[in-house]
């Protein structure tokens, strides 16, 4: 959701009540609440034009869609078997419905960095990545963050190690968790973990930490560690991307961000961003970028962080892609 959808759905949530965003909230993920909290945390007073034009776009939408099946996982499952018979249908099934909550894990999503850590810190390495390949990249790092150097390579190991995880092992985690797993044994084999799982932890770990953990797997298997950093993406690969990639990626930056982040790139980098924007917004950018003092590192990385995320989403949406194309091309 952008910037707009945001305040859009902030100003709906406030007009109709309590009670009713409550019950809206209760469907949204963490992110999303978070997001929209932070939102409407902001949101001082608002015409009356604008909650008008706010509630009258709701309404259209509304009335414009209809339900068509009211339990779709049931439906899906249904239409495949018929259409494809038991085997077939259940290996399609799975990756399809894969992302309700079937590990029992949901409830961690909610949780800060730092109890998560304290919850698994006495637990089995394996086990702890297994827990964590359920979360998104970006908490799995600020979870490992709070872990001392040796556990923490050992779960990044495992992690970038890991192929599967099958449900007979996820029960091992009713201990940590106190949960019961829903599906059981018919659960097929989820795809987590892996390389590329591997790689998208390390990218939100910080320099200092990502080399502590690339050593660490290199000393274990120097081949497994070429292979995460193939597929880490780092701020200076935006070199990587065409101008017209580039372009993408600015139009959903903010120009103070891109002033701090810039701070800590090269100059190679920073002429590819000014040849990729207009000369009156190249030139603008530049005489921010000289009268900017001092930033500190942590701020620096923070914002370049950030607009990795918008690069990778966008990579995800087939906007944009990194080389020339191919079986083993590699994607941000």
């Amino acid at each position: 959701m952008d910037d707009q959808g945001l305040q859009d759905a902030a100003i709906f949530l406030m007009s109709i009540g309590e009670e009713e965003a409550a019950e809206v909230f209760k469907h949204l993920s963490p992110k999303e609440v978070q997001k929209l909290g932070e939102t409407i945390a902001r949101t001082r007073a608002v015409s009356h034009e604008r909650v008008d034009q706010v509630i009258q776009r709701f309404t259209n939408t509304a009335s414009s869609q209809s339900l068509l099946v009211s339990d779709t996982d049931n439906y899906v499952r249904s239409v495949l078997k018929r259409a494809l018979g038991d085997d077939k249908a259940a290996l399609l099934i799975d990756r399809i419905l894969q992302g309700g909550d079937v590990s029992g894990i949901e409830s961690l999503k909610w949780m800060d960095p730092l109890s998560i850590a304290e919850l698994l810190r006495n637990e089995h390495p394996q086990i702890v990545a297994a827990i964590l390949v359920h979360l998104e990249a970006e908490q799995t790092a600020a979870v490992l963050k709070n872990f001392t150097e040796r556990p923490r390579n050992e779960v990044m190991l495992r992690i970038a190690t890991l192929e599967g995880i099958q449900p007979t092992a996820l029960k091992d985690l009713n201990e940590v968790l106190y949960k019961v797993l829903a599906g059981g044994d018919k659960i097929r084999k989820a795809s987590m973990g892996g390389v590329k799982t591997a790689a998208e932890i390390i990218n939100m770990m910080g320099t200092q930490i990502e080399s502590s953990v690339i050593e660490a797997i290199r000393d274990h298997d120097a081949d497994l560690a070429q292979k995460i950093m193939d597929k880490m993406f780092i701020f200076e690969d935006l070199l990587k991307l065409e101008g017209r990639a580039i372009q993408l990626v600015l139009k959903e930056v903010a120009t103070d961000q891109l002033v701090i982040a810039l701070k800590g790139a090269s100059n190679e980098l920073r002429e590819l961003v000014f040849n990729n924007m207009s000369t009156r917004a190249a030139e603008a950018l530049r005489e921010d970028l000289d009268a900017r003092g001092p930033i500190r590192l942590s701020e620096v990385e923070a914002q370049q962080k950030d607009i990795l995320k918008v690069v990778r989403r966008l990579s995800d949406e087939g906007q944009i892609m990194i080389g020339g194309g191919g079986e083993d091309e590699a994607f941000v």
